[in-house]
């Protein structure tokens, strides 16, 4: 198809633009509810699978830097599963980012049930985040300008927690009331230490995603062969100093035992310095959680939509509010998945599914840029040696091993609901195009 003025998005975005949205992207909410759960199975050494899984994110983050310069245009890593693979691959790939988003959102809702709202008032978990989860589909509902239009403050916010727990943390350091010595403490008692790390790593994993979406904005890049690279690596090195910064100063100050058994653990922070009233700080904890989750489900329920309009979905869900112009109908399925996930399972379980999803996408993403290499070996683009998406897909597969059989039962479940939907969405098509 030929581009014209009224189909090319136009290039606008400068590399400290992209560089700043990346950052935002992936100092998301995780953070605030998962070191708790990392501490809890690597022990007081905490840094050490946040180092891991930062290396491990940034192999992969180089695969997503060369096909965005090859290929810059919206659509992500289910465009380059499609131009490598099929049909088919494009699909279910952009159907594991769905079911990542809606995992994600049940995440959150988890986390917001927690310690933190629990500050305020004390409530059933479950209760929370099924109405938590209602009142953010009525938002999205609402409108995406509003829902939008908060985001920035959100975010300053949300990074300002984590800098303001990193301050107490150096401060309780200075004063000799932490224990560095936490830090080489690997693993916990009467269980294997490698493994506790490894699966430790499952979990900081999911604190480093949320870069994989800053590739939809390759059309709109001033020069995306220069910038998308060195603003994707700066902006994941950044998030990569933040949260180790946090893990250290969380481990030194705090016993693990109590990191590991709190549902807002960086509140556990907060409480030892005796600095800041808890209070202020679980606000801060809840309107990131909150952010996180709204921005997230607005992906999700515009990606199901897109699906849909695509003939990859069911076409119900292309239905629109008649005022608002919203997909309600994406918006409601989407919100009623993740109240599910929200009531059977875990923070910990919910992330490390989430996880295994965006893991299938990052390693057909990896093994796409071998593919794509050797058909097309020629062009003006940002190449990665080789042997990083070998490495990148191999560190995917290793991570694999680390998943527990019951977030693969509940991922193989999800899969298979996608794969279904795929179907009846190809069967119709086809008997239209029949008739």
């Amino acid at each position: 198809m030929r581009e014209n003025s009224d189909t090319t998005l136009k290039r606008v975005v400068s590399t400290p633009l992209l560089y700043w949205f990346i950052v935002g992207d992936i100092l998301g909410a995780g953070v605030y509810v998962l070191i708790g759960e990392v501490a809890g199975s690597s022990g007081g050494a905490v840094w050490l699978p946040l180092v891991i899984a930062l290396v491990l994110a940034a192999l992969t983050a180089c695969s997503y830097a060369e096909l965005a310069t090859k290929y810059p245009r919206a659509g992500g890593a289910a465009h380059y599963a499609r131009h490598a693979f099929g049909p088919f691959a494009g699909f279910a790939v952009g159907f594991c980012m769905l079911a990542a988003g809606i995992v994600s959102v049940a995440a959150l809702a988890r986390g917001f049930a927690g310690d933190y709202l629990g500050e305020f008032v004390r409530l059933p978990v479950p209760l929370v985040a099924a109405v938590f989860l209602v009142v953010l589909g009525s938002v999205n509902a609402r409108g995406i300008k509003e829902s939008l239009r908060a985001n920035v403050v959100a975010t300053l916010i949300e990074v300002g927690g984590l800098v303001l727990v990193v301050v107490l943390g150096v401060w309780v350091i200075m004063r000799g009331d932490a224990d560095v010595a936490r830090l080489g403490e690997i693993g916990v008692a009467g269980e294997d230490a490698a493994g506790g790390v490894l699966g430790a790593v499952v979990l900081a994993f999911y604190s480093f995603v949320g870069f994989e979406t800053s590739v939809n904005l390759a059309e709109e890049i001033r020069d995306p062969r220069r910038s998308y690279p060195r603003a994707l690596l700066a902006a994941l090195g950044t998030a990569g100093v933040i949260y180790l910064l946090v893990g250290i100063v969380a481990a030194t100050t705090v016993p693990t035992s109590q990191l590991a058994s709190s549902s807002g653990p960086l509140l556990e922070v907060v409480r030892v310095a005796g600095a800041v009233p808890l209070w202020v700080f679980s606000l801060i904890a809840l309107v990131a959680v909150a952010n996180g989750a709204l921005l997230t489900g607005i992906m999700s329920s515009r990606l199901a939509y897109g699906m849909a309009r695509d003939d990859m979905l069911p076409g119900v869900l292309t239905r629109l509010l008649p005022r608002r112009r919203t997909p309600w109908v994406s918006i409601a399925a989407t919100t009623a998945l993740a109240v599910v996930l929200a009531l059977t399972g875990t923070v910990a379980v919910l992330a490390s599914t989430l996880v295994l999803l965006l893991l299938i996408v990052f390693l057909a993403v990896n093994i796409a840029v071998v593919v794509l290499r050797r058909r097309e070996p020629d062009g003006d683009y940002f190449r990665v040696p080789l042997v990083i998406p070998v490495l990148g897909a191999g560190s995917c597969v290793l991570l694999f091993t680390q998943v527990e059989g019951g977030v693969w039962l509940r991922g193989l479940v999800l899969l298979a609901a996608g794969v279904l939907l795929g179907l009846v969405a190809a069967y119709r098509t086809r008997s239209t195009a029949d008739v």
